[in-house]
C-alpha cells in the first residue's frame, strides 16, 4: 500500500515519505537554476536623481588613497575636518550627498569609518564610486 503498512483495521505503522523527499528534490534544483539565472551586477545605491534639467545637486567627492590619504572634493582633510565641512555643507544644502570613491588597496575598516563620520556628522545619502573592469578582466577564466 502507498500509504504505508498498517493491519486492517490497526494503526498505522510507517509512513511512505518518498514522494515528500522527491518534491523536495525536484524543488531545489528548479530554486538552484533559477537562482543563476537572476544576475544583480549593481549594488543598490542612492544614487542622485534630477528632477529638472535646470536644478544642480550638490555633490560630495570623498576619496581615498591606496597611501590611506584623506580628500575632500581634491583637498586634503582629516576625517574630524571633514566631519566638520560636512556639518557647514548641510546646514547650505539639506539635499547634500556624497561619493566615496577608495582605492582598491584601502583596508575596509577605513572606509567604514569615513562612512561613520559622514553618519555622524548627519549625511545619510552616500553612494559608493566604482570602476568596471576592462573586458578582457571580466572574461578571464579562473
Amino acid at each position: 500500500m502507498a500509504g504505508g503498512t498498517q493491519n486492517r483495521g490497526g494503526m498505522i505503522e510507517g509512513i511512505n515519505v518518498t514522494p515528500l523527499v522527491d518534491i523536495t528534490l525536484v524543488l531545489l534544483i528548479i530554486f538552484m537554476v533559477t537562482a543563476k539565472l537572476v544576475d544583480n551586477p549593481a549594488l543598490p545605491l542612492d544614487l542622485p536623481q534630477a528632477s529638472q534639467s535646470e536644478e544642480l545637486q550638490t555633490i560630495l567627492a570623498i576619496s581615498i588613497t591606496a597611501s590611506g590619504q584623506l580628500l575632500m572634493d581634491g583637498e586634503a582633510t582629516d576625517e574630524t575636518a571633514m566631519r566638520e565641512k560636512v556639518r557647514q555643507a548641510l546646514a547650505r544644502d539639506p539635499e547634500l550627498r556624497a561619493v566615496i570613491q577608495a582605492d582598491g588597496a584601502v583596508p575596509h575598516r577605513q572606509v567604514i569609518s569615513v562612512l561613520d563620520q559622514l553618519k555622524e556628522a548627519g549625511l545619510t545619502r552616500v553612494a559608493f564610486g566604482t570602476v568596471r573592469p576592462p573586458e578582457e578582466d571580466r572574461r578571464a577564466t579562473p
